[in-house]
């Protein structure tokens, strides 16, 4: 998908009534419609696949330098990311369409250190529905897509909180001795606070 076409899908999609009021529009995956298969490079060369992050919950960014509402979300992803750890939620920014000298420049330049992974010809992007940027696929610890999110998201908001808590039911202790509902209360505070 060239970058004009994502623009205007952007603009469309954000001018939306749908969107109006908060911004962003939540949609259950299909219920018969399985994940699509995930094979992305990180900026160090890293291959990542959705079959090996089984056991923790996702957060598929899909977003580009480019995409004003995508740059306006990032610090929020950052925060979110920091916040549940990545034992917890995975947090994971799928680049579409640009090289890794453009984004390591924003990366620097904006101070953000999310994982990122590469979409150069949109390939992922389409498979997964991501037509409007940012467009956002949370992903259970079972691998199982759930909801499909377009448009910006204050992901440090207590609506966030409410998207990303069912993702996290039924999860294993963290590595720092917490237990989870401790530590998904610690968070769900920290976001309400914000």
């Amino acid at each position: 998908m060239q970058r004009r076409d994502l623009l205007g899908l952007t603009l469309a999609a954000l001018a939306g009534p749908a969107l109006a009021q908060r911004g962003y529009d939540v949609t259950p995956w299909p219920a018969r419609q399985p994940a699509p298969a995930l094979r992305a490079l990180d900026l160090q060369g890293k291959t990542w696949t959705l079959p090996e992050l089984r056991g923790r919950a996702v957060l598929l960014n899909f977003w580009a330098t480019w995409c004003p509402p995508c740059r306006a979300e990032m610090p929020s992803l950052q925060q979110l990311a920091e916040i549940y750890g990545p034992e917890q939620l995975l947090v994971l920014a799928l680049n579409v369409g640009e090289g890794p000298r453009r984004i390591t420049q924003y990366l620097q330049s904006s101070g953000l250190n999310l994982t990122v992974l590469l979409d150069p010809q949109s390939e992922a992007a389409k498979a997964w529905g991501a037509s409007v940027l940012p467009t956002t696929i949370l992903i259970d610890a079972e691998g199982r897509p759930r909801q499909r999110v377009r448009g910006e998201v204050d992901w440090s908001g207590r609506e966030a909180a409410a998207l990303i808590e069912p993702l996290l039911r039924g999860k294993p202790q963290r590595a720092s001795g917490l237990s989870t509902q401790r530590s998904k209360a610690q968070a769900s505070t920290m976001l309400a606070s914000q």
